[in-house]
């Protein structure tokens, strides 16, 4: 039978006439219409019908379906253009109309098993391509979150997967007069917009911050609200739904680096605690082995002078006091390693680093509290620290407390309890002192400062030579 001459068909501007098409161009030769080329496109449409392939998605295979469906449409406005011509036997057009029934129940069931197979692979691909992947997310090592990011990750791949679910987009958009050619044009929009919001938002993700999270925020609805403008022809935006999952997956996340971050500092402070724990321990032993070499001698000596019948002198009362003096020196020791709450109470301040009115208020179990205040005037300060007081209690760790929960709302750091900084005078601390203790042997209201009042001094000198 004969048919339409290769590269002729159906001129888009008048489909009275045949067109010829040069493979990049319509070209300007043209030719009326005839029974013949009609009957021949009829049965082309047949033989290269769309073949659904093995492998693919849900939203493949509906896609399939609806181009199938469209086909249909085509051929039917064929036959009826045929019949008006008058060109087709009724024989021929049964014949035509019994083979695609056959073409339509092929495909059907090769549809039927795509939605029945997916390949998990295929899907894995399908994510990729609108710019979702798989990679480490901050909030993996949460074990009160991990769950929950589960869910929230499968809630966004199910959106991204399902069409419209990610990206709306108007369904009435024809190319070239193409309802097809206008759903692929579509299609392929949606995901080139889906990809750079993705992008945007996985970039956020990863760089964020807990104190940039209202920024971020602000940046991923620029870039929803950016993509809702370049779309507007077609009326393509992301949908709200998918855009809420992406806000809450960033507040998920400044919420776990927030709670990590400060699991990271008491985990510092505990080691700092620990350590300052261990030194106070090593310094009581190394005390405790000096005062019991020191009584030992003291009572060889005393012993000494008992034999020589020569107990009774001044020297051996002196020993005995001396004796006496290290015995309660070693009690306290004793008590102090076995009772965390006494120590020392200090009041330190450094005007150079912080300012006048920021004043730190500490405990130490160190048998020598000055050891404390060198190792806190070490490098990481400009200047040393000046001691306001530094007195021993037998609840130092409750004076401390106490005094803490009168300042609390002078701290200056309202997160992290274990840092002792306050907005304070030395005067406001020791009037506190004063009460919690009755008795305040000696208190500086002034810091010496010696270091950073030079160092101002020698800066103003040298402005003026």
């Amino acid at each position: 039978m004969t048919t339409a001459p290769p590269n002729w068909y159906p001129d888009p501007e008048d489909e009275r006439f045949l067109r010829y098409w040069n493979g990049t161009d319509w070209t300007g030769d043209r030719k009326p219409v005839s029974a013949a080329d009609i009957t021949g496109r009829i049965q082309q449409g047949v033989a290269q019908a769309p073949k659904v392939p093995l492998f693919g998605t849900r939203a493949y295979a509906k896609r399939q379906s609806q181009e199938l469906a469209d086909a249909l449409t085509e051929n039917r406005q064929l036959r009826a253009k045929l019949a008006s011509l008058g060109g087709l036997e009724v024989a021929e057009l049964q014949r035509l109309r019994d083979q695609l029934a056959l073409q339509i129940t092929d495909q059907q069931t090769l549809l039927d098993n795509l939605r029945t197979q997916v390949i998990s692979t295929r899907e894995e691909q399908v994510l990729q391509e609108i710019g979702i992947y798989e990679y480490r997310h901050p909030l993996s090592d949460a074990v009160a979150y991990r769950d929950a990011l589960k869910h929230l990750q499968g809630e966004i791949k199910e959106l991204a997967r399902r069409d419209g679910g990610a990206i709306e987009a108007s369904t009435t958009w024809t190319v070239n007069g193409s309802v097809t050619e206008g759903r692929k044009m579509i299609r392929e929009y949606s995901m080139l917009m889906l990809r750079a919001y993705n992008a945007e938002a996985d970039n956020l993700v990863r760089s964020l911050k807990p104190y940039k999270l209202p920024t971020a925020l602000e940046r991923l609805d620029k870039i929803a609200v950016t993509i809702e403008r370049l779309g507007k022809t077609m009326q393509l935006r992301v949908a709200p739904s998918y855009h809420e999952l992406r806000r809450r997956e960033l507040e998920w996340t400044a919420d776990h680096l927030e709670m990590l971050a400060r699991q990271k500092q008491r985990e510092r402070d505990e080691r700092d605690r620990l350590r300052e724990e261990r030194k106070a321990h090593e310094e009581l032993a190394r005390e405790r082995a000096k005062l019991e070499q020191l009584q030992q001698q003291d009572r060889d000596a005393l012993a000494a002078l008992v034999a020589t019948g020569k107990k009774d002198t001044a020297d051996a009362a002196d020993l005995r006091a001396r004796l006496e003096k290290r015995e309660l020196a070693l009690t306290m020791i004793t008590n102090q390693e076995h009772d965390i709450r006494i120590g020392h109470v200090y009041v330190i301040s450094n005007i150079g680093a912080f300012g006048e009115n920021v004043v730190q208020i500490g405990m130490t179990r160190r048998h020598d509290p000055s050891e404390r205040i060198r190792d806190l005037s070490n490098a990481s300060v400009p200047f040393r620290y000046d001691v306001h007081t530094i007195f021993y209690a037998d609840d130092a760790a409750g004076i401390e407390a106490e005094l803490h929960r009168r300042l609390a709302d002078k701290r200056v750091n309202q997160v992290n309890e274990r840092r002792e900084f306050f907005y304070a005078t030395p005067a406001e601390v020791r009037e506190h002192l004063q009460e919690l203790t009755g008795q305040l042997l000696e208190f500086n209201d002034l810091p010496e400062a010696v270091e950073y009042r030079q160092s101002r001094l020698n800066r103003r000198n040298a402005s003026q030579q």
